[in-house]
């Protein structure tokens, strides 16, 4: 959990870090150049971490705790969180082409490397 419990905590300062700007764009440095959320992947890592240490210690119905990361995932991969976000920002920015860049080469949730992109298919976007 602790490594969940870092990144969600260092993408949570980043991104204060770089709101304070008031640049009126998007984040695109530090964790942020590697996912669009990865405070969410930091907050879902902590949860599964949480349930992972337990599982040793867990008997019959306390397995019921397996639902506590689930939901996390759930609400943030598909009802709140990044839904939620990516709609805001695509109504914010998304006809601005560098987002589009950005979005296309950059994971959701999962920080990586960023994909490359072909940049025949934003010429006629500027």
């Amino acid at each position: 959990w602790g490594v969940g419990f870092i990144i969600e905590v260092v993408a949570d300062w980043q991104k204060s870090v770089f709101s304070a700007q008031k640049t009126g764009k998007w984040i695109d440095v530090g964790l942020w150049r590697y996912s669009r959320h990865p405070n969410y992947f930091g907050e879902i890592v902590l949860w599964v971490g949480i349930f992972t240490s337990s599982v040793s210690v867990l008997k019959g119905s306390q397995w019921v705790t397996v639902l506590s990361p689930m939901f996390v995932i759930w609400m943030l991969t598909k009802l709140s969180g990044i839904p939620m976000l990516e709609k805001r920002s695509d109504e914010k920015w998304g006809n601005d082409v560098e987002y589009q860049r950005y979005k296309a080469s950059t994971s959701a949730l999962i920080p990586f490397f960023r994909k490359t992109i072909n940049e025949d298919d934003y010429q006629g976007l500027k």
